[in-house]
């Protein structure tokens, strides 16, 4: 349900995920920063190894991490490739915003239909459980909006921190408000300081700011609009065929 430019790639928001889990693993409550440095793309038949491995805490306490991939069948001493890299560190910050007024006050609404047909024509495919934007709107620089997963997907939210495919669908509002600018497909590049705050979320608000060149902040609550996820900064760049193929 997730390709780009014809390939099947895993989402950047499943290599957060992962950093996610593996700070919760060694006592660490807030991915410092990920790096995504080259796509993992997804063969036609079989599957990958994926490794991901993470350092001994330096002196302020932060760790190191890194992802790599390989082919399932492929020999022993086959090199892997080097898919992210970032950091982890204790110390997150408690949540400092709440989205229980729904839609926020003043808000007008963003057009959302034919969005998907429209990342089509861009090179982006997305299928069901990818499609979960279902409205949005505006209120001065700010983008809100509303998502879910489809009914037949809700059963594996509690199987994440929060499911991958629904915090990619919160990336769909970036280009309805314009808050980076150009056109064409983007593909997160870079995260910093992402804080997951409850689990488990099948249905979203979110709130999208500017944060700088190609950069949004996210702040994602549930259904109740109880705080979720927070992302300092999230980077999107441009992707080219070139890219995908090359890997």
């Amino acid at each position: 349900d997730h390709a780009v430019m014809g390939s099947v790639l895993l989402p950047g928001t499943a290599f957060v995920e992962l950093a996610v889990r593996a700070a919760d693993q060694v006592g660490c409550d807030l991915l410092e920063e990920l790096t995504l440095e080259a796509p993992l793309v997804l063969p036609e038949v079989g599957g990958v190894q994926l490794q991901l491995s993470v350092g001994e805490p330096d002196g302020s306490g932060r760790r190191g991490f890194e992802v790599y991939s390989r082919f399932e069948d492929a020999a022993a001493d086959e090199p892997w490739l080097r898919h992210a890299s970032g950091a982890l560190v204790e110390g997150a910050p408690a949540a400092s915003f709440d989205l229980a007024a729904w839609p926020p006050a003043g808000a007008s609404p963003l057009p959302v239909e034919g969005l998907y047909e429209g990342l089509v024509e861009a090179g982006l495919t997305y299928g069901p459980v990818f499609r979960g934007l279902r409205s949005a709107w505006r209120v001065g620089d700010e983008v809100y909006a509303e998502l879910e997963l489809p009914e037949g997907a809700r059963s594996e939210a509690g199987a994440f921190g929060l499911h991958p495919a629904l915090l990619d669908s919160a990336l769909h509002a970036v280009g309805l408000g314009g808050l980076v600018e150009g056109e064409g497909a983007r593909l997160p590049f870079s995260w910093s300081g992402v804080s997951l705050h409850a689990v488990g979320a099948s249905v979203l608000r979110l709130r999208l700011s500017a944060a700088g060149v190609d950069a949004v902040s996210l702040a994602v609550a549930d259904g109740a609009g109880r705080a979720v996820l927070s992302v300092d900064s999230l980077v999107l760049r441009p992707v080219s065929v070139e890219q995908i193929q090359g890997v």
